[in-house]
């Protein structure tokens, strides 16, 4: 037992003997401090054998104190306001039973009863002083090494002062913030931690030479694909390499932390745009509801139901005829992919029978429609299948959806519906028409929302264009000028989820996509970014293929009453009695019309 009290006591010294000493060097110089000012500096009134008590007494309250409020515990950061507030409590706790002690043996012995008083804002100074200077010390210490490269930031609000206090204090960072680059100027004389406000963006190149920095980090949190085309333009021709955070939603979810760096991708550069959501809206039509997806499998329905999780819904249920997909929803949602369970649904949406009967069984409260077939040239050969899916398939769910009664369906379309000229744009401008006629019908809020180009869904460009460049390429771009709109999985996933609670019965939503994006100078950054010498081929527009897309069809209208990201527009509903299959083969024939206006 002796050897286990000593063991504590040579663990304390090692640990907090140097804090301990200083803060009862504090005491003592606070006190002769406040003796000396009380008698006016005349030293020969000092009863220095009393004081010498005090001061002792005084240390041992520290100990004391100091143990009982954590401050020799390693609970608190030394220096931190953590630490600060305690340390507050602390002398007063201690000045206040010194006090009394100093009151009983102070009359008379040279004690003045004010001493404890004066004494305790000094010693509270010096122990501040003490703690500052071991923290600057610490930090020091944990600065990156001479290996760490010298980095700018760019962006001085909040969450750039943070990643520059997270890079000064990373030992094995590979980073070294030397400056930070702000276009506010309220912010051209700030500093944090000796890294200073250098200039604004205009200024990237003079103070990359200056500081001689060879990386930029961009610290902004609503950075759009504008803002990162710019930026990565302009660190090329300064000799820099731009990197970006992770997204500040997975730093706060402890799924990143800042240090997380990683070069500008190419969906930083074409899709990156900042949502904010207006989750009050869209708790309250689906929290403890009854949400169902059909296409859960597929790119977007996936991403769709991971997101309704978060919104707690009593039941969600997840439907698609491709069970590996489900599979792989229910392993990212609920951590298995055992399909035994009533959340993963397979079903065929051209089955109208088994819809009407799982709906009703089921009886979900909100419908999400993302099933759908949706590449272009596929259904330009095989139009019938658009029919049978896009179209029937379309109809047979908004028909179990109203024997169920559900009171919230969106149908997830495509900017080729508006003005269209493909077998796609066609099938799903008439699943955007059976929509409104079912709201007509039922007066419930049945709506469609439209959108582009989705960055890294299955079959989309992006992941074709990288396969052909790590074969060698040729990348094939089917026209020099081609433009389209793009967007991330997410992004386009949380206005969806937006739009459900902000849409009106009949209307379409259209997402803004920012602007259109040329599909040669993506092409061009990825072999770029990619470093190897591809060629890249033009193979001219496919049949029904648009040269240019559109986010809004002809005399829709663009009203943004709730939403800055999403336009309400109205279309023309249509009855299922006047859908012709014969006529639909017949017009399909059209989108020929489409290839001469381009030609």
């Amino acid at each position: 037992m002796p050897q286990s009290a000593a063991g504590r006591i040579a663990h304390f010294t090692r640990q907090y003997g140097v804090l301990f000493a200083a803060d009862a060097a504090a005491w003592g110089i606070g006190i002769l401090a406040a003796l000396v000012l009380r008698f006016d500096f005349n030293l020969m009134r000092i009863h220095w054998g009393w004081t010498l008590v005090v001061i002792g007494i005084t240390a041992l309250l520290q100990l004391a104190a100091g143990w009982l409020f954590s401050l020799y515990r390693n609970r608190y950061q030394v220096g931190s306001f953590d630490e600060v507030r305690v340390l507050v409590l602390d002398i007063v706790v201690v000045m206040t039973v010194a006090w009394l002690f100093a009151y009983v043996v102070g009359y008379g012995n040279g004690i003045p009863r004010s001493t404890l008083f004066i004494a305790a804002p000094i010693t509270f100074s010096l122990m501040g002083v003490a703690r500052y200077v071991a923290r600057l010390y610490v930090e020091r210490q944990m600065l990156p090494g001479s290996e760490a490269e010298r980095t700018l930031l760019y962006g001085a609000g909040y969450l750039g002062v943070q990643t520059a206090k997270r890079l000064l204090t990373d030992a094995k960072g590979s980073a070294l913030p030397v400056g930070f680059i702000d276009d506010d100027p309220k912010k051209r004389r700030q500093e944090v931690r000796g890294v200073r406000v250098l200039g604004g963006f205009d200024d990237l190149a003079d103070v990359a030479r200056r500081t001689r920095a060879t990386k930029l980090i961009v610290c902004i949190g609503d950075a759009d694909a504008g803002l990162m085309r710019r930026v990565d333009e302009a660190a090329n021709r300064a000799g820099m390499t731009a990197l970006v955070l992770p997204p500040l939603d997975q730093i706060l979810r402890n799924n990143s932390v800042i240090s997380d760096l990683r070069q500008l991708s190419i969906e930083d550069l074409i899709g990156r745009h900042p949502v904010r959501l207006d989750t009050e809206s869209i708790a309250s039509y689906l929290q403890d509801r009854r949400v169902l997806v059909t296409g859960a499998g597929g790119s977007i329905g996936s991403e769709l139901c991971r997101q309704l999780a978060r919104f707690a819904p009593r039941e969600l249920i997840m439907l698609d005829r491709d069970e590996t997909s489900l599979q792989e929803t229910q392993l990212s949602i609920s951590g298995h992919g055992l399909l035994d369970t009533n959340d993963v649904v397979l079903a065929d949406i051209r089955d109208a029978g088994a819809l009407e009967r799982l709906f009703l069984e089921r009886r979900p409260e909100v419908v999400f429609h993302a099933a759908a077939l949706k590449h272009l040239p596929m259904l330009e050969q095989y139009p019938d299948e658009a029919w049978k899916t896009n179209v029937l398939g379309t109809l047979n769910v908004l028909r179990a959806a109203q024997a169920a009664e559900v009171s919230t369906f969106v149908n997830i379309s495509t900017d080729k519906a508006a003005n269209p000229t493909s077998v796609l744009g066609h099938s799903k401008r008439v699943a955007e028409k059976l929509t409104a006629w079912m709201a007509e019908r039922t007066g419930q809020r049945y709506l469609s929302v439209r959108f582009g180009n989705v960055i890294g869904s299955r079959g989309s460009m992006l992941p074709t264009f990288r396969k052909l460049i790590d074969a060698g390429g040729p990348v094939t771009v089917t026209h020099p000028n081609v433009t389209r709109f793009f967007m991330t999985i997410p992004e386009a996933c949380q206005l969806v989820v937006q739009a459900g609670g902000i849409g009106r019965p009949g209307e379409v939503l259209i997402l803004d996509m920012g602007e259109p994006v040329s599909i040669l100078d993506v092409a061009k950054r990825m072999i770029a970014q990619s470093g190897r010498d591809v060629d890249i081929v033009f193979t001219g527009l496919r049949h029904g293929e648009k040269l240019h897309e559109e986010l809004v069809g002809d005399g829709e209208g663009d009203e943004r009453p709730y939403h800055p990201k999403i336009s309400h527009a109205r279309v023309d509903s249509i009855s299922p009695s006047v859908l012709d299959h014969e006529g639909w083969v017949a017009r399909m024939d059209l989108t020929a019309e489409a290839e001469e206006r381009v030609q």
